[in-house]
């Protein structure tokens, strides 16, 4: 049986906020709620979430604003989950609003009007992948060791200290750490970019984490010329 997960619900307008957390509630859900963009940054500081229903319009700043804030936060210092499920609601239907959202790092994005049912639906959806994350073990190839729950990394028993995005990176990696991911799949999966451009993003990541994985006699982060990213020649 799965414990009560909470939702963030962020919303400005008052009528939708208290609709949003009668139906949650009603559905076995603990909710927090927040009007602005800032007291939801407060909240996550201080009060553990599984998921964050984001308003996109919000006061005083955009939830574009709020996702990337959330994507880049530490895990550490803020104490935020920068790997929080977000889910955002907007009046925003274009194609390029879509994109924006899931650019940010959004999981999901519904448009208003929307259907609680629906609603409901995605959130259980989200929640889901959620907890199959949640529920992998530590990873170990060789004398790389990832704790994801933790969120700690050890190379031959030495901490290393890793962005919210390197880890992230380093995570996806390890899952398979003799294939090759494509660049478009580490973007997709670890930033969320629907199309890859000519974003460095990637590279300079994998770059970082190389170099602070440079103290041990494998070969960490393989760049694949032309292909993509992998984490090592071998699995022992």
């Amino acid at each position: 049986m799965v414990d009560q997960e909470t939702i963030m619900v962020v919303e400005d307008d008052s009528a939708t906020r208290e609709f949003l957390a009668d139906n949650l509630k009603a559905d076995s859900y603990a909710v927090v709620t927040a009007s602005t963009g800032r007291e939801a940054f407060n909240l996550l500081q201080m009060k553990q979430c599984d998921l964050l229903l984001l308003d996109v319009m919000l006061p005083d700043a955009s939830g574009y604003e709020l996702c990337s804030r959330l994507r880049l936060s530490d895990g550490l210092a803020q104490r935020i989950d920068p790997e929080l499920p977000v889910i955002m609601l907007t009046a925003r239907a274009s194609e390029a609003d879509r994109v924006r959202g899931f650019a940010r790092g959004a999981d999901d994005y519904l448009v208003k009007p929307f259907h609680y049912p629906e609603l409901a639906a995605r959130i259980g959806a989200v929640l889901r992948r959620s907890r199959g994350r949640r529920d992998q073990g530590v990873l170990q190839i060789g004398e790389l060791r990832i704790d994801p729950v933790a969120r700690e990394v050890t190379l031959d028993g030495r901490g290393i200290e890793l962005s919210a995005k390197e880890f992230a990176l380093l995570r996806k990696l390890a899952e398979e750490p003799t294939r090759v991911f494509t660049k478009e799949e580490l973007l997709r999966d670890v930033w969320g970019f629907k199309l890859m451009g000519s974003t460095r993003t990637l590279d300079s990541h994998a770059s970082r984490l190389r170099r602070k994985l440079t103290d041990s006699g494998r070969r960490w982060i393989v760049n694949v010329w032309g292909v993509g990213y992998r984490l090592t020649d071998r699995v022992t």
